[in-house]
């Protein structure tokens, strides 16, 4: 913010730090080892102060959710651009998914915690809105890819089906599926060996199995996934995949 003047710079710093602070609590140790008085005494404020930031604790799990969504939204726009046929940008919005649940596991338990009914209805309208608003971005970003689709004739929506409504199934899939992965360490032992690929390979079958063309055996979209992890996301594909 150039224009910001200092105390604005400060109020957003505090704001940012208490947030650093909430998430680790809330992943690590649960909804209800997080309280205003911890977060007051590591940041060395007053407790009015987190009082003047975020009324109660489900404001701030609320705010965690919001703050990691809009590092997602980020990264969809940014696989939107991608140059290609309409699957090769729908293979860049999955790559985009991909990447954001590695680096971001935490957002699926927040995401989770923030809408348990008795939760929700302590947060505000506000943040309520811009949690709204940033699903509301990513799902038109990407129905918006098979609007395209349909219109080049890459594909065919069966009759009655919504390019939102199949954007829907897509989201439900590769959400439950990464919320499994950040949640459950067992998947291993029940001969699932690397989930991000398995998510893969299903979103390849069930965009064939709509008939979204070019079909996987046409065309290597291996080759399409490095490609944008190269050319689009090649900061964090560095940090995620480390030599050794």
């Amino acid at each position: 913010m150039v224009n910001s003047t200092r105390k604005e710079r400060e109020y957003l710093y505090r704001e940012q730090r208490i947030l650093e602070i909430a998430r680790p609590v809330i992943v690590h140790e649960g909804y209800h080892a997080l309280n205003m008085n911890r977060i007051a005494e590591q940041l060395e404020y007053s407790k009015g102060t987190v009082y003047n930031h975020f009324p109660c604790k489900e404001e701030i799990i609320l705010a965690l959710a919001i703050q990691t969504l809009e590092q997602r939204t980020e990264m969809f726009q940014r696989a939107a651009r991608f140059s290609g046929r309409s699957r090769e940008r729908m293979q860049a919005i999955g790559v985009a998914c991909e990447l954001f649940a590695r680096m971001f596991p935490e957002h699926f338990v927040v995401e989770q915690l923030v809408r348990i009914p008795s939760i929700w209805e302590k947060t505000s309208s506000t943040r309520q809105q811009q949690l709204y608003r940033g699903e509301t971005c990513c799902l038109t970003l990407v129905s918006g890819i098979v609007h395209e689709a349909v219109g080049a004739r890459d594909m065919t929506l069966p009759t009655g089906l919504t390019p939102e409504e199949l954007v829907f199934g897509l989201w439900s899939m590769t959400f439950g599926a990464y919320s499994m992965l950040a949640t459950n360490s067992n998947l291993p032992a029940m001969g699932i060996a690397n989930g991000y690929d398995a998510v893969r390979s299903h979103l390849r079958h069930m965009l064939d199995g709509y008939g979204w063309r070019p079909l996987d055996h046409e065309h290597d979209y291996d080759v399409v996934v490095q490609k944008v992890m190269s050319e689009i996301f090649h900061e964090e594909a560095s940090q995620i995949f480390q030599p050794g």
